[in-house]
């Protein structure tokens, strides 16, 4: 998201900007070599690390699943923010005003704020598609060759992400009227409008918080709930642990017989009735253990693949709202106090926070994804 505050060199915020006609820079030259080196390496690892997630679609075959092609789709948003809305904020935050015209200004604005919903509400998607694989596995297998609806689903976010700020960078100062915003300045004509911004701010990080929440605790207690189960039918039942305390009477055909009375039978009977004694409890035995369930194992299996599932989502969505509650606070907190009570860099610090994010989900991917990191070699020897 834009920066909502620039400052001149003596101090005046933003909603002041009417009176004056240039913002100055606003860092001396040596920060703004350490800005430029910090900033570069993260705008060199987004498009990089994202560029490489949609070369290995292109690679591996296997990586072309419903929930994959959501990957896909954040991974776009994360290039975008990258490759086109970071180095223009960096152009602008270094020279402290915008030299690049209202229609460029625009653009970017509209690039900026879809990119970042999209980003956020994709991250809804990914998580719901996770809550259905683990807690609905049946639904989750029938809709899993809908290739229509998934290409639905991903049109929807980025519909829904334009619409949610898109009209109003277009249109605000026409409907509601000018703001007289300089010609040296870009940011939207709703900076200071403080029901738009708690509007949104509930689309795009609330309502998405508490979506992922209840998905993620959903698929916690329904693998808690799996794994006691599976733990009370992994216990022997009682028949079998009976059968290991066996009272001194052994089973030969059907003859019984005591220890007394194994003294008065010849020695060579007496080996082929502990041999058939033998034979009985190892058939038995085998018998016990081929009566387990073959579907234990896969039960095992896929309760060992959703918790996988689970620790990768919760990890995504940790960086998630990490990322984005700095931003969404101090938007809170400006709109109420109109931008005078949080000093200036703030702002600046949690818009790079929240870019950040966008750095950090390509490197999930091959943390948590074995697919992905079978696809990342491939890639990686190919250059070789």
């Amino acid at each position: 998201m834009t920066s909502l505050l620039l400052y001149n060199e003596s101090g005046l915020n933003v909603l002041d900007v009417n009176n004056t006609s240039d913002l100055e820079p606003q860092f001396s030259e040596s920060v703004k070599s350490l800005i430029m080196l910090f900033i570069s390496i993260l705008i060199m690892v987004t498009v990089l690390g994202n560029i490489l997630v949609m070369i290995a679609f292109i690679v591996d075959k296997s990586l072309r699943t419903q929930s994959n092609f959501f990957l896909l789709n954040l991974a776009i948003c994360d290039f975008i923010i990258g490759a086109f809305v970071t180095p223009l904020y960096v152009l602008y935050l270094l020279t402290g005003k915008w030299t690049l015209g209202r229609p460029i200004c625009k653009l970017w604005l509209i690039a900026d704020y879809t990119m970042c919903t999209a980003s956020a509400l994709n991250i809804v998607l990914i998580s719901y598609d996770r809550f259905l694989c683990v807690t609905k596995a049946v639904l989750y297998r029938s809709v899993q060759k809908r290739h229509n609806q998934t290409v639905l689903k991903m049109s929807f976010i980025w519909v829904m992400s334009f619409l949610l700020y898109g009209p109003a960078i277009l249109f605000w100062e026409e409907v509601f009227g000018n703001k007289d915003i300089a010609d040296s300045v870009c940011m939207a004509a709703f900076y200071d409008t403080w029901y738009f911004h708690l509007g949104t701010s509930t689309v795009d990080f609330i309502l998405p918080l508490i979506s992922i929440s209840f998905f993620n605790l959903s698929i916690y207690w329904n693998i808690s709930k799996r794994s006691k189960k599976k733990r009370q039918q992994s216990a022997p039942p009682p028949s079998y642990v009976n059968e290991h305390h066996i009272k001194p009477y052994v089973i030969s055909a059907s003859l019984d017989l005591s220890p007394d009375q194994m003294k008065n039978i010849s020695l060579p009977l007496r080996r082929r009735v502990k041999k058939s004694l033998s034979q009985c409890l190892h058939t038995k035995d085998s018998a016990q253990m081929d009566n387990i369930p073959k579907s234990n194992n896969i039960q095992v299996i896929k309760l060992s693949r959703d918790k996988k599932v689970a620790k990768s989502l919760a990890v995504l969505v940790c960086i998630f709202a990490i990322c984005w509650a700095p931003y969404t606070f101090l938007v809170s907190i400006r709109t109420a106090c109109r931008g005078y009570c949080i000093p200036y860099y703030w702002y600046d610090i949690t818009v790079w926070i929240l870019y950040l994010n966008s750095a950090i989900n390509p490197v999930l991917y091959p943390l948590c994804h074995k697919r992905f990191r079978k696809a990342f070699s491939i890639i990686l020897q190919l250059r070789k």
